[in-house]
């Protein structure tokens, strides 16, 4: 286990317990960071006529847990695809540390510091779970044809990348799959594995798309640890997720998205209860906490009354209870066919 000391900058603050203001004066939409590690400003991506992202203004503060959240449709993984230089915008800046990223392709992103993972993952069926992680190593001499004939060139840094995945394998309890395919893995270790090979670039900001999507509820905690770890390691996290619950759980800051705009951004448990954020999730419902389990509970019971609601339903998505408290929802007659 990581101790205190493991956790602590130059300048002796722990990353776990910095209890500073992320924020320079109040927690508005688009407000100044501390010490923000990506600045965009006027970024925007259209197709067809719909803005899919229109961000005025968004700092990301630095060794923190930042989650963004929004409705489906929101913008949050075209956010992440232009950032990450997988898209390209219709306008607008943006910096990782002080450094301009427009126009930088993906890999130069990732090489910079800068990595993500996806919803889906993007694993290599077919290759083991060891090469998988080799292919995300940098500075790899044997990747150049004129020296991928000569062992003794790229040899010895081959058996550091490997000495280094294997660290990182054991960490995220997949040492026992190296030699396995990669398409044996279940969705959550997938996401393991996925997780464990974007750390190969030694980042400096992890970008997570939901990282809780598909994964078997026994390795949830385990991921969550994992991303806590992250920042224990000195990393940034910004990831996007549904689940409120994880996300009050262990989000440092949140920043809501609706209709490709910043509605709020703010400490979970003040988000939770913003008018802005109930009114782009749940419409004109704004006496409800996302995260208060028994504010779940009430309105569930309220829009169940409604007819053309789909709350009771498979279909609940975000307002089921079980989001919230982990328990099954009991079936009604809506769950009946």
């Amino acid at each position: 286990m990581s101790t205190s000391s493991e956790h602590t900058t130059d300048t002796g603050v722990d990353f776990m317990t910095d209890s500073r203001p992320i924020a320079v004066g109040e927690a508005l939409p688009g407000c100044k960071k501390r010490d923000p590690i990506v600045v965009a400003e006027n970024v925007t991506r259209s197709f067809g006529g719909i803005n899919a992202v229109d961000v005025d203004y968004l700092e990301i503060p630095r060794h923190k847990i930042t989650a963004l959240i929004g409705p489906n449709g929101a913008g949050k993984t075209t956010l992440f695809n232009l950032l990450t230089g997988f898209d390209t915008p219709n306008s607008g800046t943006w910096t990782f540390e002080g450094k301009s990223l427009a126009g930088v392709s993906s890999y130069k992103v990732a090489r910079m510091g800068m990595v993500r993972t996806f919803q889906l993952t993007k694993v290599m069926g077919k290759l083991t779970v060891m090469e998988n992680m080799r292919l995300g190593a940098a500075n790899q001499p044997g990747e150049s044809l004129g020296k991928a004939l000569f062992k003794n060139i790229w040899g010895g840094r081959e058996k550091e990348i490997t000495a280094q995945a294997e660290v990182l394998l054991e960490k995220f309890k997949l040492d026992a799959k190296t030699d396995d395919y990669a398409a044996s893995l279940s969705g959550g270790q997938r996401k393991l594995l996925e997780m464990a090979r974007s750390l190969m670039v030694q980042p400096k900001l992890v970008m997570l798309d939901e990282p809780m999507a598909g994964v078997n509820p026994a390795l949830t905690q385990s991921l969550l640890d994992h991303i806590k770890n992250l920042k224990a390691d000195g990393m940034t996290v910004l990831f996007v997720e549904h689940d409120m619950h994880m996300v009050r759980h262990i989000a440092d800051w949140v920043v809501v998205m609706a209709e490709g705009k910043v509605v709020a951004e703010g400490p979970p448990g003040e988000v939770m209860k913003n008018p802005a954020v109930i009114d782009a999730y749940l419409g004109a419902h704004h006496d409800v906490d996302l995260g208060d389990a028994e504010g779940i509970r009430e309105l569930e019971a309220e829009l169940e009354a409604n007819d053309e609601s789909v709350v009771g339903t498979e279909d609940a998505g975000i307002i089921g209870v079980e989001t919230v408290t982990g328990q099954p929802h009991s079936r009604t007659e809506k769950d009946t066919p």
